[in-house]
Order: C-alpha cells, then sequence, then structure tokens
C-alpha cells in the first residue's frame, strides 16, 4: 500500500483496477492510494516476551502531553479501552537484540471489538498493528540521525499476515529500524503471539514531514 494523499473521512471513495494489476483508492479523480500484491520476507524478527514487552512500554516516549495525534486509531494515549488499539510500543533497553541497536516493542491483548466473523482479530486491525510502532522507530532511531522530536507520516507499507490471533489474546509487537535516505525512514515489525511465535510481518516507509502537514493544514 502507497498512500499518495491524506485520505478524507465520511466522504465516498471509488476503489478501481490500476494497472499491472493493482488497485487504486480515488476521491473522483484524485489519487489517495495504490496497492499491490508483494512478496515480502521479513528474517531475524527479535523474539520478545509479554514481559519485555510490558516494561518497554514504561518507556514509551510520548504521552497525552507529549504525542503528536493523541487519538490515533491505534497508538493515541487518548483512546479508551476498546477504542482503539491502544498499543504504546517503548525501546528495550539497548544491547537486548544483537545486532539491532534500537529495537521497540510493546504488549497486545486485542479487545473483542477487533474480532472478524470467524472469531479471530480482522487483518486490518493486524495491519494497524504493525503500522505506528515502524513509526516510534524510525524516528527513535538516534544512530540514524534522528533526536525523537521529528515528525513522520507513513508513506508505503508492506505486510505479511500467516496467522491472527483471537481477541484476549497476549501478543507482542515488535519493531526495529532498518535504515534511511534523507527524508524516507525504513523499518520492520512483526506480531508474536504469548510463545514468541511469529504471527505476522510488516515492512513501512516513513517520510519526514512538517508538522503542519501532519496536520493536514498544508500540502
Amino acid at each position: 500500500m502507497t498512500l499518495r494523499a491524506p485520505p478524507p473521512l465520511e466522504r465516498p471513495l471509488d476503489i478501481l483496477a490500476g494497472a499491472n494489476g493493482g488497485i487504486e483508492l480515488r476521491e473522483s479523480d484524485r489519487l489517495l492510494a495504490t496497492a499491490r500484491a508483494a512478496g515480502i520476507d521479513v528474517p531475524d524478527v527479535p523474539r520478545v516476551s509479554c514481559e519485555a514487552a510490558e516494561e518497554a512500554v514504561g518507556r514509551t516516549p510520548y504521552d497525552e502531553q507529549t504525542h503528536n495525534l493523541p487519538a490515533c486509531f491505534v497508538c493515541g494515549p487518548a483512546r479508551g479501552h476498546g477504542d482503539g488499539l491502544r498499543i504504546f510500543a517503548g525501546p528495550l533497553q539497548a544491547g537486548a537484540v544483537p545486532g539491532k541497536p534500537v529495537v521497540f516493542a510493546a504488549s497486545w491483548v486485542p479487545h473483542g471489538s477487533l474480532s472478524s466473523e470467524d472469531g479471530y482479530v480482522a487483518p486490518e486491525f493486524v495491519w494497524a498493528a504493525l503500522d505506528c510502532p515502524t513509526g516510534y522507530c524510525g524516528v527513535g532511531a538516534r544512530h540514524l540521525g534522528l533526536n525523537g522530536d521529528e515528525t513522520a507520516l507513513l508513506g508505503r507499507m508492506a505486510a505479511r499476515v500467516d496467522r491472527r490471533p483471537r481477541p484476549g489474546d497476549r501478543c507482542v509487537v515488535v519493531a526495529w529500524p532498518t535504515g534511511r535516505e534523507g527524508r524516507k525512514l525504513f523499518a520492520e515489525s512483526a506480531l508474536l503471539n504469548a510463545e514468541q511465535e511469529v504471527l505476522a510481518t510488516a515492512r513501512a516507509t516513513w517520510l519526514l514531514v512538517d508538522r503542519q502537514v501532519q496536520l493536514g493544514a498544508s500540502a
């Protein structure tokens, strides 16, 4: 999925067949997003226990006063239980994962409202859970020249969902930066179950932007 423009709310949008077997999301003639099938392989996923992830949540860098978007559906601290995912990723202790200087993690127990008809967490919410932690770890990558005060927006994301948890399952979301090219930040993430088995993985590209762009005040 590649975001081309901020999707508007409460307006009818069109989903159309695109070039080369892809899909386009449009508002009239305005292209908002594109999607295509893609292979994704995320090697060397850090295995993080629920207990270690819960400790990392205590080190999350943002609260309701410092979070740029406190009502974010995935990571917004202003969201109540059952209203959003409430995934608050924080850094693991330095050196916790050899070869990865920065790893963020969060414990997560999916709420019953996230269930699909088959009794498992709906795929869109698995994608959502894999999203924001990649932004947290990207901006938190001091070794890539970030200071943690930057503003970033998701530009592109690919995900592979092998298994989905059930509401009430103890899960861990783990994310780590993989590089930077100018304004582009690259990161990967994974969803683990309580036994530290990998359920889903994702690869994301974030763009460093002005704060007003994040708020939708300017293009």
